[in-house]
């Protein structure tokens, strides 16, 4: 739980102090007011990084640096040094001791809600990919160092395979073995997680909706999970020529997906907007869930400007899952939010930044 935080130069912020409740925290303003800024600072403090921005994009126009200090109840002052020039960098204290970086330990975890999420279901694959990769950062340590590595490795291949299949051919063997054993964990680990959350999602959005519609979630690898390693090696070297004449890497898991299903049939495809909502809904449900299991702590629940997105069957099933959880919730109307948590929500007015 975080406590308090001050910002100093941060985006719209030259220097603000906020105090949050232990539930329910409603941060309401007009449109460019700094709502979303605040959040994404919870956001920072929490994780280190932010979900919408580069560092460099988070220390306020003509800034030096920037600052944020938070006061939480695990581990007491945590503090996230910004410098802007000469070149971005970032610097952590918690409780004064310096690191140069949030390791899994010292994150906290949380659930993010906002627009974009509403488009998983029907957006991009790359999307879907990074929706299981969050996820499994904040539930495995270690995973976010192999998908680091992957993409490192990846890149090293695809700059080899830009030059040419005669200049590259000879060089490519130890990529690809190194590619298909980083490739096999993060396969492997997103078709667990997406076995987990299958598990659960159909009852649950059965429970959301009040309806029958089957539900299901299925990660679609493009090799047998058991010889995943094997199989995507033999793939990378059958293809050296037609990848250099491409100038990419046609096979691995930056190429997969998982598809959700209404009723057997593509929900991205069929589903109406209520249906995609609640499946969403469903997903966050699981989430905080799944983290606080893994974590063995309750995540944080950030909710930016999606709550009066959903109708009232849909805030009133979010409503429930809340109580347990610190809750952020950015909108333009507070009387949405209000009515449904009446005085147990912490208000917290945003006015333009000057």
């Amino acid at each position: 739980m975080i406590t308090d935080i001050r910002l100093q130069q941060f985006r719209s912020y030259g220097d603000a102090s906020f105090e949050f409740g232990s539930g329910v925290n409603i941060i309401v303003g007009p449109n460019a007011s700094g709502k979303t800024n605040l959040l994404e600072a919870v956001l920072v403090v929490a994780r280190g990084t932010s979900y919408r921005a580069k560092d460099a994009e988070l220390v306020q126009f003509d800034a030096p640096w920037a600052r944020l200090d938070a006061h939480t109840d695990s581990n007491g002052v945590r503090t996230i040094k910004i410098t802007a020039e000469p070149a971005a960098s970032k610097s952590y204290e918690l409780d004064g001791k310096p690191f140069k970086r949030l390791s899994f330990p010292h994150t906290l975890p949380v659930v993010l809600f906002e627009p974009n999420h509403l488009l998983l279901l029907n957006g991009s694959p790359e999307k879907r990919r990074d929706y299981l990769d969050d996820l499994l950062q904040q539930m495995h340590t270690g995973y976010g160092t192999t998908v680091r590595s992957y993409r490192r490795t990846l890149a090293q291949r695809n700059a080899l395979l830009k030059r040419g299949y005669r200049a590259a051919g000879p060089q490519l063997f130890p990529w690809n073995i190194r590619l298909s054993e980083l490739g096999a964990t993060i396969a492997r680990a997103r078709f667990e997680l997406a076995e987990t959350i299958n598990e659960k999602l159909g009852s649950l959005y059965k429970d959301l909706a009040h309806a029958t519609t089957k539900v299901e979630l299925a990660y679609i690898p493009q090799f047998a999970i058991n010889t995943y390693e094997t199989a995507l090696l033999k793939k990378l070297e059958a293809t050296i020529e037609l990848d250099a004449e491409r100038g990419f890497t046609g096979a691995g898991p930056h190429r997969e997906d998982f598809m959700v299903s209404f009723d057997s049939r593509l929900a991205g495809e069929t589903a109406s907007r209520g249906e995609a909502r609640t499946c969403i809904l469903a997903l966050k449900t699981i989430e905080l869930h799944l983290l606080e299991q893994f974590r063995e702590q309750k995540p944080l629940l950030l909710l930016d400007d999606v709550f009066s997105e959903l109708d009232g069957a849909r805030r009133r099933a979010l409503t429930e899952q809340l109580q347990a959880y610190q809750t952020f919730i950015t909108t333009t109307d507070a009387d949405v939010v209000v009515q449904h948590f009446g005085k147990v929500a912490n208000v917290i007015p945003i006015q333009p930044q000057s």
